[in-house]
Protein backbone atom coordinates (compact mmCIF):
# COMPACT_ATOMS: atom_id res chain seq x y z
CA UNK A 1 0.00 0.00 0.00
CA UNK A 2 1.40 3.58 -1.51
CA UNK A 3 2.97 5.45 1.96
CA UNK A 4 0.20 8.06 3.34
CA UNK A 5 2.94 10.39 4.13
CA UNK A 6 4.14 10.18 0.03
CA UNK A 7 0.07 10.44 -0.74
CA UNK A 8 -0.43 13.58 1.24
CA UNK A 9 2.81 15.33 0.15
CA UNK A 10 2.16 14.44 -3.47
CA UNK A 11 -0.87 16.19 -3.06
CA UNK A 12 -2.46 14.50 -6.47
CA UNK A 13 -3.38 10.73 -5.88
CA UNK A 14 -5.30 10.87 -8.67
CA UNK A 15 -2.62 11.97 -11.32
CA UNK A 16 -0.77 8.47 -11.77
CA UNK A 17 -4.41 6.58 -12.08
CA UNK A 18 -5.22 9.03 -14.78
CA UNK A 19 -2.57 8.98 -17.04
CA UNK A 20 -3.12 5.13 -16.58
CA UNK A 21 -6.37 5.06 -17.61
CA UNK A 22 -5.13 7.76 -20.75
CA UNK A 23 -2.85 5.03 -21.80
CA UNK A 24 -5.91 2.03 -22.30
CA UNK A 25 -4.83 0.61 -18.74
CA UNK A 26 -7.74 0.95 -16.74
CA UNK A 27 -6.78 -2.75 -14.96
CA UNK A 28 -3.60 -1.43 -13.37
CA UNK A 29 -5.31 1.81 -12.58
CA UNK A 30 -7.82 -0.39 -10.55
CA UNK A 31 -5.30 -2.10 -9.33
CA UNK A 32 -3.37 0.98 -8.02
CA UNK A 33 -6.90 2.13 -6.88
CA UNK A 34 -7.56 -0.69 -4.52
CA UNK A 35 -4.12 -0.16 -2.81
CA UNK A 36 -4.95 3.50 -1.27
CA UNK A 37 -6.88 3.79 1.87
CA UNK A 38 -10.67 4.65 1.87
CA UNK A 39 -10.22 8.10 2.73
CA UNK A 40 -7.95 8.77 -0.24
CA UNK A 41 -9.86 6.15 -2.65
CA UNK A 42 -12.80 8.65 -1.95
CA UNK A 43 -10.47 11.58 -3.03
CA UNK A 44 -9.44 10.10 -5.79
CA UNK A 45 -12.27 8.78 -6.87
CA UNK A 46 -13.95 12.59 -6.71
CA UNK A 47 -11.04 14.31 -8.76
CA UNK A 48 -11.61 12.00 -11.89
CA UNK A 49 -13.68 12.31 -15.03
CA UNK A 50 -17.29 10.55 -14.38
CA UNK A 51 -15.68 8.50 -17.60
CA UNK A 52 -12.77 7.53 -15.70
CA UNK A 53 -14.85 6.74 -12.58
CA UNK A 54 -16.55 4.13 -14.41
CA UNK A 55 -13.83 2.40 -16.43
CA UNK A 56 -12.42 2.15 -13.29
CA UNK A 57 -15.39 0.48 -11.37
CA UNK A 58 -15.83 -2.11 -14.06
CA UNK A 59 -12.19 -2.94 -14.05
CA UNK A 60 -12.80 -3.67 -10.16
CA UNK A 61 -14.40 -7.09 -8.80
CA UNK A 62 -18.24 -5.88 -8.26
CA UNK A 63 -17.62 -6.50 -4.50
CA UNK A 64 -14.78 -4.40 -4.09
CA UNK A 65 -15.92 -1.46 -6.34
CA UNK A 66 -19.03 -1.56 -4.08
CA UNK A 67 -16.84 -1.21 -1.12
CA UNK A 68 -15.33 2.28 -2.47
CA UNK A 69 -18.44 3.35 -4.09
CA UNK A 70 -20.70 2.70 -0.58
CA UNK A 71 -18.64 5.11 1.06
CA UNK A 72 -19.44 8.14 -2.08
CA UNK A 73 -22.43 10.01 -2.24
CA UNK A 74 -25.27 8.89 -3.96
CA UNK A 75 -25.65 11.19 -6.42
CA UNK A 76 -21.95 10.59 -7.70
CA UNK A 77 -22.57 6.71 -7.74
CA UNK A 78 -25.58 6.94 -9.51
CA UNK A 79 -23.67 9.19 -12.66
CA UNK A 80 -20.64 6.25 -12.16
CA UNK A 81 -23.27 3.41 -12.74
CA UNK A 82 -25.35 4.97 -15.61
CA UNK A 83 -21.24 5.49 -17.48
CA UNK A 84 -21.08 1.42 -17.03
CA UNK A 85 -22.47 -1.16 -19.08
CA UNK A 86 -26.23 -2.32 -18.05
CA UNK A 87 -24.93 -5.53 -16.41
CA UNK A 88 -21.71 -4.43 -14.52
CA UNK A 89 -23.72 -1.65 -12.49
CA UNK A 90 -26.13 -4.15 -11.63
CA UNK A 91 -23.60 -6.20 -10.16
CA UNK A 92 -22.16 -3.70 -7.76
CA UNK A 93 -25.56 -2.55 -6.94
CA UNK A 94 -26.27 -6.33 -5.73
CA UNK A 95 -23.13 -5.56 -3.92
CA UNK A 96 -24.20 -2.29 -1.98
CA UNK A 97 -25.85 -2.84 1.02
CA UNK A 98 -29.84 -3.05 0.83
CA UNK A 99 -30.61 0.74 1.86
CA UNK A 100 -27.37 2.16 -0.15
CA UNK A 101 -28.71 0.35 -3.16
CA UNK A 102 -31.53 1.86 -2.90
CA UNK A 103 -30.69 5.46 -2.36
CA UNK A 104 -28.73 4.68 -5.53
CA UNK A 105 -31.18 3.61 -7.57
CA UNK A 106 -33.71 6.87 -6.72
CA UNK A 107 -30.70 9.30 -8.17
CA UNK A 108 -30.40 7.53 -11.27
CA UNK A 109 -32.96 8.12 -14.42
CA UNK A 110 -36.13 5.99 -14.53
CA UNK A 111 -35.14 3.91 -17.36
CA UNK A 112 -31.66 3.36 -15.89
CA UNK A 113 -33.11 2.26 -12.79
CA UNK A 114 -35.32 -0.29 -14.57
CA UNK A 115 -32.49 -1.55 -16.86
CA UNK A 116 -30.27 -2.18 -14.09
CA UNK A 117 -32.97 -3.96 -11.96
CA UNK A 118 -33.87 -6.46 -14.73
CA UNK A 119 -30.10 -7.51 -14.94
CA UNK A 120 -30.09 -8.15 -10.99
CA UNK A 121 -29.84 -12.16 -10.49
CA UNK A 122 -32.08 -12.67 -7.79
CA UNK A 123 -35.68 -11.52 -8.58
CA UNK A 124 -36.48 -11.25 -4.84
CA UNK A 125 -33.36 -8.83 -4.45
CA UNK A 126 -34.71 -6.73 -7.47
CA UNK A 127 -38.43 -6.52 -6.60
CA UNK A 128 -37.21 -5.31 -2.46
CA UNK A 129 -35.03 -2.55 -4.56
CA UNK A 130 -37.72 -1.44 -6.95
CA UNK A 131 -39.93 -1.29 -3.91
CA UNK A 132 -37.82 0.75 -1.71
CA UNK A 133 -36.51 3.05 -4.43
CA UNK A 134 -39.91 3.85 -5.61
CA UNK A 135 -40.61 5.68 -2.23
CA UNK A 136 -39.13 9.29 -0.90
CA UNK A 137 -35.82 8.70 0.64
CA UNK A 138 -37.09 10.07 4.02
CA UNK A 139 -40.71 8.34 4.19
CA UNK A 140 -40.53 4.60 6.57
CA UNK A 141 -40.74 2.89 2.57
CA UNK A 142 -37.39 4.78 1.51
CA UNK A 143 -35.92 4.53 4.73
CA UNK A 144 -36.88 0.81 5.61
CA UNK A 145 -34.76 -2.74 5.90
CA UNK A 146 -36.49 -5.09 3.76
CA UNK A 147 -34.45 -8.08 4.96
CA UNK A 148 -36.02 -8.77 8.79
CA UNK A 149 -36.80 -11.89 10.81
CA UNK A 150 -40.46 -12.79 10.56
CA UNK A 151 -42.21 -16.32 11.19
CA UNK A 152 -45.62 -17.68 11.02
CA UNK A 153 -48.10 -16.97 13.70
CA UNK A 154 -48.10 -21.14 13.70
CA UNK A 155 -44.84 -21.36 14.45
CA UNK A 156 -43.63 -22.44 17.88
CA UNK A 157 -40.73 -20.68 19.96
CA UNK A 158 -38.28 -23.92 19.52
CA UNK A 159 -38.85 -23.42 15.24
CA UNK A 160 -38.18 -19.87 16.15
CA UNK A 161 -35.31 -20.85 17.88
CA UNK A 162 -33.61 -23.65 15.81
CA UNK A 163 -34.35 -21.34 12.68
CA UNK A 164 -32.50 -18.68 14.09
CA UNK A 165 -29.65 -20.79 15.33
CA UNK A 166 -29.52 -22.60 12.48
CA UNK A 167 -29.34 -19.60 10.35
CA UNK A 168 -27.05 -17.53 12.35
CA UNK A 169 -24.89 -15.77 9.85
CA UNK A 170 -27.60 -14.81 7.74
CA UNK A 171 -29.38 -13.15 10.84
CA UNK A 172 -26.56 -11.49 12.09
CA UNK A 173 -26.09 -9.57 9.00
CA UNK A 174 -30.28 -8.33 9.68
CA UNK A 175 -28.68 -7.06 12.76
CA UNK A 176 -31.92 -8.47 14.43
CA UNK A 177 -33.65 -6.83 17.02
CA UNK A 178 -37.27 -8.70 17.09
CA UNK A 179 -38.83 -11.24 15.79
CA UNK A 180 -42.24 -10.06 13.60
CA UNK A 181 -44.99 -12.53 13.47
CA UNK A 182 -47.30 -12.84 10.48
CA UNK A 183 -50.13 -14.30 9.28
CA UNK A 184 -49.67 -16.73 6.32
CA UNK A 185 -51.08 -13.85 3.65
CA UNK A 186 -47.93 -11.90 5.60
CA UNK A 187 -50.30 -9.50 7.61
CA UNK A 188 -48.14 -8.15 11.00
CA UNK A 189 -49.69 -10.08 13.68
CA UNK A 190 -47.10 -8.88 16.54
CA UNK A 191 -43.66 -8.87 18.24
CA UNK A 192 -41.47 -11.24 19.40
CA UNK A 193 -38.54 -9.59 22.06
CA UNK A 194 -36.00 -11.86 21.64
CA UNK A 195 -35.39 -12.29 26.16
CA UNK A 196 -38.91 -13.90 25.91
CA UNK A 197 -38.37 -16.57 23.01
CA UNK A 198 -35.04 -17.43 25.62
CA UNK A 199 -37.34 -17.48 28.76
CA UNK A 200 -40.12 -19.41 27.34
CA UNK A 201 -40.79 -23.44 26.62
CA UNK A 202 -39.59 -24.11 23.60
CA UNK A 203 -43.17 -25.94 23.03
CA UNK A 204 -45.33 -22.61 23.42
CA UNK A 205 -46.91 -21.39 19.99
CA UNK A 206 -44.98 -17.61 19.43
CA UNK A 207 -48.97 -15.97 19.28
CA UNK A 208 -49.07 -17.18 23.49
CA UNK A 209 -45.86 -15.08 23.01
CA UNK A 210 -45.48 -12.10 21.14
CA UNK A 211 -46.87 -8.70 21.69
CA UNK A 212 -50.00 -8.47 19.59
CA UNK A 213 -51.05 -5.16 17.96
CA UNK A 214 -47.45 -3.75 17.85
CA UNK A 215 -46.87 -0.25 17.15
CA UNK A 216 -45.94 0.11 13.56
CA UNK A 217 -45.68 3.05 10.84
CA UNK A 218 -46.79 3.14 7.46
CA UNK A 219 -44.90 2.94 4.56
CA UNK A 220 -45.92 6.30 3.51
CA UNK A 221 -45.73 7.99 6.53
CA UNK A 222 -42.73 11.04 6.41
CA UNK A 223 -39.92 11.76 7.87
CA UNK A 224 -41.99 14.88 10.49
CA UNK A 225 -44.19 11.35 11.67
CA UNK A 226 -41.40 8.86 11.95
CA UNK A 227 -39.13 11.73 13.53
CA UNK A 228 -42.16 11.97 16.41
CA UNK A 229 -42.48 8.49 16.77
CA UNK A 230 -39.13 7.98 17.43
CA UNK A 231 -39.08 10.38 20.54
CA UNK A 232 -41.79 9.31 21.99
CA UNK A 233 -41.12 5.61 21.94
CA UNK A 234 -37.79 3.99 23.30
CA UNK A 235 -37.94 1.82 20.59
CA UNK A 236 -34.51 0.14 18.36
CA UNK A 237 -37.26 -0.28 15.25
CA UNK A 238 -40.21 -0.22 14.19
CA UNK A 239 -42.20 -2.55 11.35
CA UNK A 240 -43.50 -1.05 8.54
CA UNK A 241 -46.73 -2.05 6.89
CA UNK A 242 -48.31 -1.12 3.47
CA UNK A 243 -52.05 -0.13 3.24
CA UNK A 244 -53.26 -3.89 3.62
CA UNK A 245 -51.07 -4.05 6.53
CA UNK A 246 -48.59 -6.48 5.06
CA UNK A 247 -45.35 -6.25 6.96
CA UNK A 248 -42.92 -4.51 4.58
CA UNK A 249 -40.11 -3.66 6.61
CA UNK A 250 -38.08 -2.27 9.37
CA UNK A 251 -37.20 1.48 10.58
CA UNK A 252 -34.67 1.72 12.52
CA UNK A 253 -33.90 4.79 15.37
CA UNK A 254 -30.50 5.11 13.47
CA UNK A 255 -31.78 4.89 10.31
CA UNK A 256 -34.51 7.88 11.33
CA UNK A 257 -31.15 9.81 13.09
CA UNK A 258 -29.21 9.39 9.64
CA UNK A 259 -32.44 11.09 7.63
CA UNK A 260 -32.26 13.78 10.26
CA UNK A 261 -28.48 14.39 9.69
CA UNK A 262 -29.43 14.25 5.94
CA UNK A 263 -32.53 16.96 6.02
CA UNK A 264 -30.28 19.32 8.01
CA UNK A 265 -27.52 19.11 5.15
CA UNK A 266 -30.01 19.56 2.66
CA UNK A 267 -31.57 22.50 4.44
CA UNK A 268 -27.98 24.00 4.54
CA UNK A 269 -27.78 23.80 1.06
CA UNK A 270 -31.13 25.08 0.00
CA UNK A 271 -30.57 28.19 2.31
CA UNK A 272 -26.81 28.41 0.58
CA UNK A 273 -28.82 29.00 -3.04
CA UNK A 274 -28.31 25.05 -3.66
CA UNK A 275 -31.06 24.09 -5.52
CA UNK A 276 -32.15 21.03 -7.45
CA UNK A 277 -30.45 18.11 -4.48
CA UNK A 278 -26.64 17.82 -3.72
CA UNK A 279 -23.80 19.47 -5.88
CA UNK A 280 -20.59 17.75 -6.16
CA UNK A 281 -17.78 19.65 -8.35
CA UNK A 282 -17.55 15.96 -10.36
CA UNK A 283 -20.86 17.24 -11.76
CA UNK A 284 -21.51 18.44 -15.13
CA UNK A 285 -20.79 21.71 -15.30
CA UNK A 286 -23.77 22.95 -17.31
CA UNK A 287 -26.26 21.29 -14.54
CA UNK A 288 -24.27 23.21 -11.53
CA UNK A 289 -24.44 26.19 -13.01
CA UNK A 290 -28.31 25.62 -14.02
CA UNK A 291 -28.67 24.75 -10.38
CA UNK A 292 -27.16 27.92 -9.17
CA UNK A 293 -28.49 30.19 -11.33
CA UNK A 294 -32.11 28.92 -10.21
CA UNK A 295 -31.44 30.73 -7.08
CA UNK A 296 -29.06 33.88 -8.55
CA UNK A 297 -31.43 34.92 -10.72
CA UNK A 298 -34.66 35.97 -8.74
CA UNK A 299 -31.96 37.64 -6.26
CA UNK A 300 -31.52 40.27 -8.98
CA UNK A 301 -34.49 41.26 -8.90
CA UNK A 302 -35.24 41.36 -5.37
CA UNK A 303 -31.40 43.79 -4.96
CA UNK A 304 -33.31 45.94 -7.70
CA UNK A 305 -35.87 46.52 -5.37
CA UNK A 306 -33.67 47.15 -2.27
CA UNK A 307 -31.68 49.23 -4.21
CA UNK A 308 -34.54 51.46 -5.71
CA UNK A 309 -34.60 52.72 -2.02
CA UNK A 310 -31.46 54.44 -2.54
CA UNK A 311 -32.64 56.15 -5.68
CA UNK A 312 -35.47 57.40 -3.53
CA UNK A 313 -32.69 59.32 -1.69
CA UNK A 314 -30.23 60.43 -3.92
CA UNK A 315 -30.59 64.35 -2.73
CA UNK A 316 -29.77 63.11 0.62
CA UNK A 317 -27.22 60.72 -0.04
CA UNK A 318 -24.99 63.26 -2.14
CA UNK A 319 -25.62 65.95 0.55
CA UNK A 320 -24.34 63.89 3.20
CA UNK A 321 -21.61 61.30 1.26
CA UNK A 322 -20.90 59.79 5.01
CA UNK A 323 -24.06 58.39 4.76
CA UNK A 324 -23.32 55.97 2.18
CA UNK A 325 -19.84 54.45 4.40
CA UNK A 326 -22.73 53.11 6.84
CA UNK A 327 -25.64 52.39 4.90
CA UNK A 328 -24.70 48.26 4.21
CA UNK A 329 -23.04 48.24 8.11
CA UNK A 330 -26.79 49.13 9.09
CA UNK A 331 -28.14 46.61 6.17
CA UNK A 332 -25.65 43.58 6.96
CA UNK A 333 -25.69 43.91 10.68
CA UNK A 334 -29.69 43.71 10.45
CA UNK A 335 -29.81 40.95 8.14
CA UNK A 336 -26.92 38.72 10.49
CA UNK A 337 -29.50 39.61 13.42
CA UNK A 338 -32.71 38.48 11.18
CA UNK A 339 -30.66 35.52 10.05
CA UNK A 340 -30.34 34.38 13.60
CA UNK A 341 -34.13 34.32 13.86
CA UNK A 342 -34.61 32.28 11.12
CA UNK A 343 -31.88 29.72 11.73
CA UNK A 344 -33.85 29.00 15.37
CA UNK A 345 -37.36 29.25 13.66
CA UNK A 346 -36.15 26.73 11.58
CA UNK A 347 -33.98 24.17 13.81
CA UNK A 348 -37.93 24.53 15.69
CA UNK A 349 -40.12 23.37 13.28
CA UNK A 350 -37.38 21.26 12.49
CA UNK A 351 -37.95 19.36 15.98
CA UNK A 352 -41.37 19.91 16.23
CA UNK A 353 -41.06 22.15 19.06
CA UNK A 354 -43.21 25.09 17.48
CA UNK A 355 -45.88 25.31 14.88
CA UNK A 356 -46.54 27.35 11.79
CA UNK A 357 -49.52 29.38 13.84
CA UNK A 358 -47.60 30.90 17.03
CA UNK A 359 -46.81 34.16 15.93
CA UNK A 360 -47.28 35.39 19.11
CA UNK A 361 -44.72 33.86 20.90
CA UNK A 362 -42.36 34.79 18.34
CA UNK A 363 -43.39 38.31 18.31
CA UNK A 364 -42.71 38.42 22.23
CA UNK A 365 -39.52 36.24 22.32
CA UNK A 366 -38.01 37.75 19.62
CA UNK A 367 -38.99 41.37 19.88
CA UNK A 368 -37.76 41.30 23.21
CA UNK A 369 -34.44 40.21 22.17
CA UNK A 370 -34.55 42.66 18.91
CA UNK A 371 -35.11 45.72 21.53
CA UNK A 372 -32.27 44.75 23.44
CA UNK A 373 -29.37 43.37 20.59
CA UNK A 374 -30.67 46.61 18.66
CA UNK A 375 -29.98 48.82 21.38
CA UNK A 376 -26.72 47.97 22.45
CA UNK A 377 -25.47 47.82 18.50
CA UNK A 378 -27.34 50.83 17.84
CA UNK A 379 -25.24 52.38 20.36
CA UNK A 380 -21.99 50.79 19.74
CA UNK A 381 -22.46 51.74 15.44
CA UNK A 382 -23.86 55.35 16.36
CA UNK A 383 -21.02 56.13 18.77
CA UNK A 384 -18.51 55.11 15.92
CA UNK A 385 -20.67 57.79 13.40
CA UNK A 386 -20.60 60.41 15.56
CA UNK A 387 -17.39 60.39 16.94
CA UNK A 388 -15.63 59.89 13.18
CA UNK A 389 -17.42 63.20 11.77
CA UNK A 390 -17.57 64.60 15.44
CA UNK A 391 -21.87 65.44 14.80
CA UNK A 392 -23.78 64.09 17.54
CA UNK A 393 -26.57 64.08 15.01
CA UNK A 394 -25.19 61.47 12.38
CA UNK A 395 -24.60 59.42 15.07
CA UNK A 396 -28.29 59.29 16.08
CA UNK A 397 -29.07 58.69 12.50
CA UNK A 398 -27.26 55.95 12.36
CA UNK A 399 -27.81 54.19 15.49
CA UNK A 400 -31.52 54.88 15.49
CA UNK A 401 -31.46 53.06 12.21
CA UNK A 402 -30.00 50.03 12.97
CA UNK A 403 -32.05 49.97 16.23
CA UNK A 404 -34.96 49.76 14.46
CA UNK A 405 -34.19 47.06 11.91
CA UNK A 406 -32.35 45.45 14.18
CA UNK A 407 -36.11 44.57 15.97
CA UNK A 408 -37.75 44.22 12.50
CA UNK A 409 -35.31 42.03 11.16
CA UNK A 410 -35.71 39.30 14.05
CA UNK A 411 -39.24 39.41 13.94
CA UNK A 412 -38.88 39.18 10.09
CA UNK A 413 -36.43 36.29 10.65
CA UNK A 414 -38.51 34.49 13.14
CA UNK A 415 -41.96 34.84 11.73
CA UNK A 416 -40.94 34.16 7.69
CA UNK A 417 -40.00 30.35 8.06
CA UNK A 418 -43.58 29.82 9.90
CA UNK A 419 -45.72 31.57 7.43
CA UNK A 420 -43.68 30.11 4.56
CA UNK A 421 -44.31 26.50 6.45
CA UNK A 422 -48.11 27.41 6.73
CA UNK A 423 -48.41 28.16 2.94
CA UNK A 424 -46.30 24.63 2.17
CA UNK A 425 -43.02 26.05 0.82
CA UNK A 426 -39.38 25.39 1.89
CA UNK A 427 -38.23 27.93 4.52
CA UNK A 428 -35.03 26.73 4.18
CA UNK A 429 -35.16 27.83 0.45
CA UNK A 430 -37.24 31.35 0.58
CA UNK A 431 -36.72 32.98 3.84
CA UNK A 432 -32.82 34.20 3.14
CA UNK A 433 -34.17 35.80 0.15
CA UNK A 434 -37.01 37.39 1.67
CA UNK A 435 -35.21 38.49 4.68
CA UNK A 436 -32.09 39.99 2.85
CA UNK A 437 -34.37 42.00 0.52
CA UNK A 438 -36.74 43.49 3.31
CA UNK A 439 -33.71 43.81 5.73
CA UNK A 440 -31.79 46.02 2.97
CA UNK A 441 -35.45 47.92 1.73
CA UNK A 442 -35.85 48.46 5.45
CA UNK A 443 -32.53 49.53 6.46
CA UNK A 444 -31.93 51.86 3.48
CA UNK A 445 -34.92 53.75 3.91
CA UNK A 446 -34.40 53.92 7.90
CA UNK A 447 -31.06 55.83 7.33
CA UNK A 448 -32.01 57.98 4.95
CA UNK A 449 -35.40 58.82 5.74
CA UNK A 450 -33.58 59.50 9.08
CA UNK A 451 -31.04 62.02 7.69
CA UNK A 452 -33.59 63.36 5.74
CA UNK A 453 -35.41 65.16 8.54
CA UNK A 454 -32.10 66.44 10.21
CA UNK A 455 -30.04 66.86 7.04
CA UNK A 456 -29.45 70.42 7.69
CA UNK A 457 -28.07 69.20 10.86
CA UNK A 458 -26.06 66.71 9.14
CA UNK A 459 -24.61 69.05 6.51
Amino acid sequence: MPDRSEITESGRPWADLHERIEASDAAGAAEALADFSLEDQKLVMSHLPTEEQALLMESLLAGKAAEILENLPDALVADILEGMPTKAAAGIVEELPGSVGADVLREMQTQETEAVLAEIDDPEEAEKLRTRSEYPWDTAGGLMRTSFASFSEKATVGDVLHELGENAERYADMDVQYVYVTSATGLLRGVLRLRDLVMTQRHSPVADVMISDPVRVGVEDDFESLRSTFEEKGYIGLPVVDEAGVLAGVVTRQEVREATADHQTEDYLRSSGILGGEELRSMPMLVRCGRRLAWLGPNIVLNLIAASVIAMYEDTLQAVIALAVFLPIVSDMSGCSGNQAVAVSIRELTLGLIRPMEFIRIVWKEGILGIVNGFVLGCLLGSIAGLWKGNVYLGLVIGGALFLNTILSVLLGGMVPLILKRFKIDPALASGPILTTCTDMCGFFLVLNLASVVLTKLA
